[in-house]
């Protein structure tokens, strides 16, 4: 065995509670290298009277590495364990001291300790999360629906984006639409920036508690609330607390009067005055952008305000969650309180925080529930829409990111395609609404919370910033009413399907075939098998399985698929794709469609 690739370490990704009463410990091994692995588990008073043994399942595989589980009750929500890795002959066991030969004799012969499971200290995030469809909606540009609060010099609806201009969208438009997104199946929004500001995209706010007149009112987005909370669906705003727009009263008071401001404090000065030069500015600022000053949110005025603000739009106007903008550059203590401050709210509310890289640090219960899952989103473009990885590149990189985190953390991922900050899905897949379709398919058969960006379900393209923020297309005509329909057969699919939503997941390797995906999702009695084709010719794909389940598969007609020497041949038309259910049919090129159970609860 590889002893320098076995890793574990108490808490963090490696053992942590699942509930109240259930831990889940885990253990990386080197691939391929280590048969079994038991954990040897009891309770650091009495092990005597409690130890045990229980064998691991590995549960996922990487390029490098193997990835063990179990999961235990400990009775008295304390836990003492070391593991035994055995390979052909050989076998050693791993303390938190170390390495050695044979199994310890005493309890406390330095075995790894997880203390106790306190339940202040479990992540729990809202339930109602794990179930969620967001569509993304960028106020400026879904719906015009009261032109008399329209800015000045509005410019015709669907017309070329700039950086500067504006087409009118506002929330009465959202309001008008609320049946398309009934009907897609949608049952979560999350808004772009609604406060007061100067921009199109308004991430330069100028008031916290103030809906920008050109979106509406405080009382309108109070109607949009109700409206969405009646048609079962929640609704997330955009939190924009790194930094303000430098119309923000405080910050004008600073530029006005400099270190005599009261509000002097609040902001990150580097040099009196404040003052725009050629290599920058005298004062932090988002990126560089000099509109943006960076908020001081150590400063006890700066944090009691934006707790404020936080609280207010949760208690006043009713909404379900946060989303956080710049999230990594704030301060985590300031995270904790604000969490604190929005629980006591809310306790359901959702808090998702925009970061593009590992963000365990943040996910650990003390902070955020979810973050914007980037490093997924850049795992499915490589496959799906560049094609610069195959599929067995594709299963290892999401069993690594699987790996890296707890179990609850995987379950309610912002899990997203697209975003005002990405080119259009349909133009990064070169047009080609199939591969789209592919993508699609994927984040709505994986585990988390997955986001569809305004427009990519009826085939809007665009490339990046401002062209990926066109106007919504509402001429059926111009739109993509195929493509639509799959969507919403899609996340029917899902919201139907416990697996799909809460199962485990399994990658099957399928030899021979570098462009096809397929995996097993399954919970309880549940169990699918999904399988892709991403590449542009038919295949005949043999699927190898482990037991004589008959699955169905719809292929224009319903037909039942039994194993033959253990292998399924399943028919895939280029970038075509199958979902079969053990006993029951969802699948081919389109879904089946007699599912007739209503979208929502």
């Amino acid at each position: 065995m590889q002893l320098e690739a076995i890793y574990h370490r108490p808490k963090l990704n490696w053992s942590y509670a699942l509930d109240d009463r259930t831990l889940h410990i885990r253990l990386r091994t080197r691939r391929d290298d280590v048969d079994r692995v038991d954990l040897f588990y009891g309770d650091k008073y009495g092990w005597d009277k409690t130890n045990s043994v229980k064998p691991m399942v590995k549960w996922g595989s990487d390029r490098l590495f193997d990835y063990w589980e179990a999961a235990v009750q400990p009775p008295y929500r304390r836990l003492v364990y070391f593991f035994g890795l055995h390979a052909g002959t050989e076998s050693v066991y791993l303390l938190e001291k170390g390495f050695q030969t044979e199994a310890p004799s005493v309890s406390y012969e330095g075995l790894f300790d997880f203390p106790f499971i306190n339940p202040a200290d479990v992540f729990k995030p809202p339930v109602w999360a794990k179930e969620a469809i967001f569509y993304q909606i960028f106020p400026d540009r879904f719906a015009c629906g009261d032109p008399s609060i329209n800015p000045p010099a509005v410019e015709p609806w669907g017309g070329t984006p700039t950086p500067k201009n504006f087409f009118g969208g506002d929330l009465q438009g959202v309001i008008d639409h609320l049946d398309y997104l009934h009907d897609l199946g949608i049952n979560a929004i999350y808004f772009n920036p609604l406060f007061e500001a100067t921009t199109n995209h308004r991430y330069d706010t100028k008031d916290y508690l103030r809906v920008d007149p050109y979106l509406g009112t405080n009382d309108k987005l109070k109607e949009l609330v109700d409206a969405c909370h009646s048609k079962g669906i929640r609704v997330m705003l955009d939190a924009v607390f790194n930094h303000c727009g430098h119309t923000f009263p405080p910050f004008v008071d600073v530029q006005e009067k400099g270190e005599a401001s009261p509000y002097a404090g609040w902001f990150h000065v580097r040099e009196w005055p404040l003052a725009v030069k050629e290599d920058g500015t005298t004062y932090d600022t988002f990126g560089f952008e000099p509109i943006m000053p960076k908020l001081n949110t150590e400063h006890p005025e700066v944090k009691a305000y934006l707790l404020k603000v936080a609280s207010y739009w949760l208690t006043e106007i009713g909404i379900d969650g946060w989303r956080l903008d710049v999230a990594n550059e704030v301060d985590h203590q300031f995270w904790r309180e604000f969490r604190k401050v929005v629980k006591e709210a809310n306790p359901e509310a959702y808090i998702v925080g925009e970061i593009m890289h590992d963000s365990l640090p943040w996910l650990l219960g003390d902070q955020f529930d979810a973050v914007m899952n980037y490093p997924f989103t850049n795992i499915l473009l490589q496959f799906f829409a560049h094609k610069k990885t195959d599929a067995g590149q594709f299963a290892d990189a999401i069993t690594t990111q699987l790996a890296n985190y707890p179990k609850p953390v995987n379950e309610v991922a912002f899990n997203l395609l697209g975003s005002h900050d990405t080119d259009r899905l349909l133009s990064l897949c070169e047009g080609s609404v199939e591969r789209v379709k592919l993508a699609t398919l994927f984040q709505l058969t994986y585990p988390g919370t997955p986001c569809i960006y305004y427009g990519d379900e009826i085939g809007m393209d665009g490339n990046h910033d401002p062209d990926n923020r066109k106007c919504m297309i509402w001429d059926p005509a111009q739109q993509n009413q195929e493509l639509f329909s799959f969507f919403r057969d899609m996340i029917r699919l899902r919201r139907l399907s416990p697996a799909l939503r809460d199962g485990s997941i399994r990658f099957i390797s399928i030899a021979d075939h570098d462009h096809i995906l397929a995996y097993e999702r399954q919970a309880d009695e549940e169990r699918y098998l999904i399988v892709l084709n991403n590449q542009d010719q038919a295949v005949i794909v043999q699927v190898p399985v482990t037991d004589s389940q008959r699955w169905q598969h719809q292929t224009g007609e319903q037909e039942l698929l039994e194993a033959s020497d253990e292998v399924l041949h399943i028919p895939l038309e280029a970038y075509g794709w199958a979902i079969l259910k053990a006993a029951d049919t969802h699948s081919g090129k389109k879904l089946v469609d007699n599912i007739d159970q209503p979208i929502l609860k």
